[in-house]
């Protein structure tokens, strides 16, 4: 009887549905799509998240709200998601964000902008640039240019607190301590965006007639910097203005009133924070800090970075 059944047995085991493995799912919050950045990070996200057959990524816009964030985490959370990802909306949120996600044992993978020191033990990974570079870089750029003639300057600032704004002021002010010719009139907060930046900028050149250097510490105030000083039918040798992040409509500007940018690598930071939080949701282990490098971007170098955003 035995050797009877054996036969049924085995066709029976082998036409069992083979289970496969659980797909994991990452929940990410983005601090506001209205700003490019964050887009083109999410578009980094996505193509990494087509290529892996094993992970779905499920996404949360903040616009900008703190309180919509962390709505949007506790959501995630109680989704049972396997890992968070976030570019937060301000570095106070972190602490909130970190606790809800360590009493839940979800991985968190903080983007671009850094928690406060003492919140990193409630991050996995933090992916970024080291902003201070970048501060210094335009700096060097303005020095450069200018070959030791005198020069007014202004720095249009992001919200204030943030480690990006915060690092990248502090990185100007660095360098240009060492150039008493360059003297820095006024730093003001546009909080990234290209029309605060636009309406500061034209108040300012009413106020100071000298200014002949313009600092921003993204490209979306740059923009709105040079469009004010085109509205008040400055030209293109009458300042200098330099930008951060060369976002595609930066470089469309460059060599156009914009006369650099420093390269942020949204693609770089999209993709290594996407590769973070799988691993980390995967049990793998990942390092703290991953640091992706700036670099400065001139008009001669436009096309070349312009072709990043088609690869």
């Amino acid at each position: 009887m035995l050797k009877k059944l054996l036969p049924t047995l085995l066709g029976l085991t082998l036409l069992a549905p083979v289970v496969s493995a659980k797909e994991l799912v990452i929940g990410v919050s983005m601090y506001s799509l209205a700003d490019k950045y964050p887009t083109y990070l999410q578009d980094a996200m996505k193509k990494f998240d087509e290529e892996m057959q094993d992970v779905k990524f499920k996404y949360a816009d903040a616009n900008s709200d703190p309180a919509k964030m962390l709505n949007d985490v506790e959501t995630f959370i109680h989704s049972n998601v396997d890992g968070l990802l976030v570019m937060p909306t301000d570095p106070d949120i972190m602490k909130a964000i970190g606790i809800k996600a360590k009493k839940a044992k979800i991985p968190l993978v903080v983007v671009t902008s850094k928690p406060k020191d003492e919140d990193m033990k409630y991050v996995s990974t933090y992916v970024g640039s080291e902003e201070i570079k970048a501060g210094e870089m335009q700096s060097d750029f303005i020095i450069q240019q200018l070959k030791g003639q005198s020069a007014e300057a202004i720095i249009l600032m992001g919200p204030l607190g943030w480690d990006a704004q915060i690092k990248r002021t502090e990185g100007n002010e660095k360098i240009l301590a060492k150039h008493p010719e360059i003297k820095v009139v006024s730093k003001q907060e546009a909080k990234w965006d290209r029309a605060k930046a636009m309406d500061i900028t034209e108040n300012l050149l009413a106020a100071h007639k000298n200014i002949k250097v313009i600092l921003s510490n993204n490209d979306e105030m740059a923009i709105g910097a040079l469009l004010a000083a085109q509205k008040r039918g400055l030209k293109d040798e009458d300042l200098l203005i330099v930008g951060i992040d060369a976002t595609p409509d930066a470089l469309e500007y460059l060599g156009k009133g914009l006369d650099a940018t420093i390269y942020q690598s949204a693609s770089g930071q999209g993709r290594a924070s996407a590769e973070m939080i799988y691993k980390a949701a995967k049990g793998e282990d990942v390092p703290k800090y991953k640091w992706i490098p700036f670099e400065l971007v001139t008009p001669d170098k436009k096309d070349l970075y312009i072709s990043k955003y088609k690869e």
